[in-house]
């Protein structure tokens, strides 16, 4: 998993005579990396800037591992400095209600099953609202996988009101003393506008305590675009990033890091439910960065 992008900025460091190189050789070399790998212009200008303060305190020549040493410190600071301390095994609410945003194809609806066997495995007991309602083949897939891992699926016939199943499943989980509520929702294109009234209407009615957005690694710098639209309407506190096991580039996790603002808690690295684990920029970091 990206070994395409840590191949390039290895080569970036070791592509130079001996065992320095030239400041002035650094901005391009890196800038068309990073851009190469679907990180954002203005992302991409932010990590020079960083670098360029970074080895600018050193000698007119500077080292291969000072030049790492300047890409880490980046890179770190990005994927650092919209962290949060919240852990969702003890979020201190019962039942603790998460909605969850994203346009169909970004793996929502299979991203919620994956959650819901996380807390299962954790010992935590939870029911699913299938409140995507507008498409039934969301209700027949959390049918089949709630079944698969185990967990209680709240559904209405397809074509009723998303909210309602929300609410059937936060009383489900009142009466039965649950500690999660995961609502799916629509995915239509984040621009209908019938869409997003819906989703206003969910949080009207299910008051979540967390909403997370769900975005698709593969579209790159689109899932930003996607996300400021879904900002500016239905705010949301925090992302999962999924399709990072196909995500051949490798740069959107710093892009999203960096112009959302918003913590990312969860990558999906693979099609079982078992393939989803918390984000750790150390994690990313190693893979990304030369020995």
């Amino acid at each position: 998993m990206f070994e395409s992008l840590k191949k390039k900025f290895g080569g970036a460091v070791k592509e130079v005579q001996g065992e320095e190189i030239r400041k002035s050789d650094i901005e391009d070399n890196i800038r068309n990396i990073l851009l190469e790998s679907d990180v954002s212009f203005d992302t991409a200008e932010r990590i020079i800037g960083d670098m360029t303060d970074f080895i600018s305190r050193v000698k007119k020549r500077i080292t291969r591992t000072e030049v790492s040493e300047a890409l880490k410190s980046s890179l770190t600071n990005i994927l650092t400095e919209n962290s949060t301390d919240f852990d969702i095994l003890n979020p201190g609410k019962k039942p603790f209600v998460i909605l969850f945003l994203g346009i169909n194809g970004t793996g929502k609806t299979t991203t919620v099953a994956k959650m819901a066997n996380y807390l299962k495995k954790n010992n935590r007991r939870v029911v699913i609202a299938a409140s995507d309602t507008f498409r039934a083949g969301a209700i027949e897939q959390l049918s089949i996988l709630s079944e698969r891992i185990g967990v209680n699926l709240i559904k209405h016939e397809s074509g009723s009101d998303p909210a309602s199943v929300a609410f059937d499943a936060i009383e489900h989980a009142n009466a039965r003393n649950l500690d999660y509520v995961l609502i799916d929702s629509a995915g239509r294109m984040q621009t209908n506008k019938n869409l997003i009234e819906e989703m206003k209407k969910m949080k009207r009615v299910a008051k979540p305590d967390m909403t997370i957005l769900v975005l698709d690694a593969m579209i790159g710098q689109d899932a930003v675009h996607q996300a400021e639209t879904f900002l500016k309407e239905t705010p949301f506190d925090a992302v999962i990033l999924t399709k990072l096991d196909t995500d051949a580039r490798g740069g959107a996790i710093l892009t999203i890091s960096d112009q959302l603002q918003k913590p990312i808690l969860f990558i999906g690295i693979g099609q079982e439910m078992d393939d989803l684990q918390s984000f750790d920029p150390e994690w990313y970091l190693e893979r990304i960065l030369p020995d």
